[in-house]
């Protein structure tokens, strides 16, 4: 596969992702859960990862904390 910069875009992920540390923080844990599990091959685990969260393979969870009202 010819990999562009920009492929897939950043807005699309961050979308997906409901904001870009959830993005960043997402793909960097399942590019660790890649690295460990399996030989990648010629595709890098950052790669893979950015491929399964724009496919839908891959969903983000928030922590529990997230919904939780802060105090004031």
């Amino acid at each position: 596969m010819n990999r562009q910069m920009n492929h897939p875009p950043v807005f699309e992920l961050e979308k997906k992702a409901g904001c870009r540390y959830m993005l960043v923080t997402t793909v960097a844990k399942r590019a660790r859960q890649i690295m460990l599990s399996k030989p990648t091959g010629d595709v890098k685990p950052v790669a893979q990862a950015i491929d399964e969260l724009y496919n839908d393979e891959l969903t983000v969870k928030y922590p529990a904390e997230y919904f939780q009202p802060s105090e004031k």
